[in-house]
């Protein structure tokens, strides 16, 4: 799939230019390519510039700059780097609220990976929030079954086991399991 991905881009570049919207979003995805398969560093780039192409043709307030803001953020979470994600995720959070409107799934994504980054941080009680208001998000729009509240119940179950809350962790886990 990486070889078509970059082909199209190389493509988007040629036709559209490379400060086109479609290759800001196009860049993005490849950036998400390349990070499932283990490449973070490549992601990084690929998120940084799509981010810059992103701005600048469709604005700091576009549900796509949120998108990319969110990746980049989440890239860096995972390379340990919080100082450089936490303003990305809460941008993104706050970009996804704004367009979108606060009961939209993808505010539910953003609320989910700031939130795993304050538990990482050890700012369970932001964290807690955060897990409580996307699972609200996601059972109102996604319903009470659908399988991205498995993982916003496993990190709010994770945060309320450190918290020493045990059994609410215990039921957490076991609506996380009975939906996966």
């Amino acid at each position: 799939a990486e070889p078509l991905y970059r082909r199209a881009l190389a493509i988007q570049e040629k036709t559209l230019g490379a400060d086109h919207a479609d290759v800001g979003i196009r860049l993005n995805n490849l950036g998400m390519l390349v990070e499932h398969r283990g490449d973070s560093a490549a992601a990084e780039a690929l998120y940084r510039r799509a981010l810059r192409v992103l701005e600048k043709t469709l604005g700091p307030d576009h549900p796509e700059t949120g998108t990319a803001l969110n990746n980049l953020g989440g890239v860096l979470r995972d390379k340990g780097d919080y100082k450089g994600a936490e303003p990305l995720l809460r941008r993104a959070l706050d970009v996804a609220v704004k367009a979108l409107g606060p009961g939209h799934p993808r505010v539910a994504i953003h609320a989910n990976n700031l939130a795993s980054l304050l538990t990482a941080k050890g700012d369970y009680a932001a964290s807690e929030s955060l897990y409580r208001r996307a699972l609200s998000v996601q059972e109102k729009a996604l319903g009470t079954g659908h399988p991205d509240l498995a993982e916003t119940l496993t990190g709010l179950g994770e945060v309320l086991a450190i918290k020493g809350d045990r059994k609410g962790a215990q039921a957490l886990y076991r609506r996380a399991l009975s939906i996966a």
